[in-house]
């Protein structure tokens, strides 16, 4: 029975995302649905799958499944802009598919369940920098947040004057700006993970997405958690989240508590199980 309800976890995810895929499926008449949301719900309960069998890349495996095929089959191959433009594009046009249906499932109403999980486990730009040598921060968090809202205003003033310019060839705009977007992004992260020796400063400090997921994140229902009773102080949960998460104080106000993006590094350090 215990070995049962160990991967109760990776079902949940299943079948959360297969009953997406079969309503957004009925409700478009749109085979594609049913794939798409079946291959993620797959792929993440696999990763989760695998993680409860401490295999020690799960969290990477998920990363590259989801990752690539957003990045490179969506993206690149269909011509969808799955940035923060094509949100603003699909909502503009009054069209709810494509980048609005992901960003409402994944980004707005998704961290309801499972927080940031997406930065953790789908991002195709962390899936590259999370490669890179920093995987811990090797300097205090700087306080730069803020310019996440200039990039977040500063997409939407883009698609926005597209509309009022009433530019022609919209959607080929919106698949040029998905692939010169996604250069600066990995090229900006890449620039700030060796300047600020922190793989994940574009998250903490650039990504305009973190804007919608942030607030929801709050109210998270899958939350890292600490055992007081087992909890010796050690520090080493702090010291080895890439988010700078105070993952042994269990309130929602706790330090940096809607960064948290799930990786269990925590997790896996701590020397008491206590999380």
């Amino acid at each position: 029975m215990k070995t049962w309800k160990k991967y109760l976890v990776p079902v949940i995810f299943l079948v959360v995302f297969e009953t997406v895929a079969v309503t957004l499926w009925l409700a478009n008449d749109n085979l594609f649905y049913l794939f798409n949301f079946t291959y993620i719900g797959v792929s993440i309960a696999l990763g989760v799958f695998l993680y409860i069998r401490k295999y020690r890349h799960a969290r990477r495996i998920v990363q590259l499944l989801v990752g690539l095929y957003m990045l490179v089959y969506l993206g690149l191959i269909c011509n969808e802009n799955m940035q923060i433009e094509g949100f603003w594009y699909y909502l503009f046009t009054g069209v709810f598919e494509a980048a609005t249906i992901h960003y409402a499932v994944a980004k707005i109403v998704g961290p309801l369940l499972f927080g940031r999980g997406w930065c953790g486990y789908a991002c195709w730009t962390a899936m590259v920098l999370d490669f890179l040598p920093y995987k811990t921060p090797q300097g205090p968090r700087k306080k730069i947040g803020w310019i996440r809202y200039i990039t977040f205003a500063a997409s939407l003033v883009f698609v926005g004057a597209l509309f009022l310019a009433k530019a022609g060839n919209m959607e080929r705009i919106m698949f040029w700006a998905f692939v010169i977007g996604n250069i600066a992004y990995y090229g900006t992260g890449i620039a700030l993970a060796y300047a600020f020796k922190d793989n994940r400063a574009f998250c903490k400090y650039i990504c305009p997405v973190t804007v919608f997921l942030k607030p929801a994140s709050y109210f998270a229902l899958m939350r890292i958690t600490c055992d007081q009773d087992k909890c010796i102080s050690c520090g080493k949960c702090k010291r080895v989240c890439p988010m700078d998460v105070d993952v042994t104080d269990n309130s929602r106000k706790r330090k940096n508590g809607t960064e948290c993006i799930l990786c269990m590094e925590c997790v896996k350090n701590c020397p008491k199980d206590a999380l």
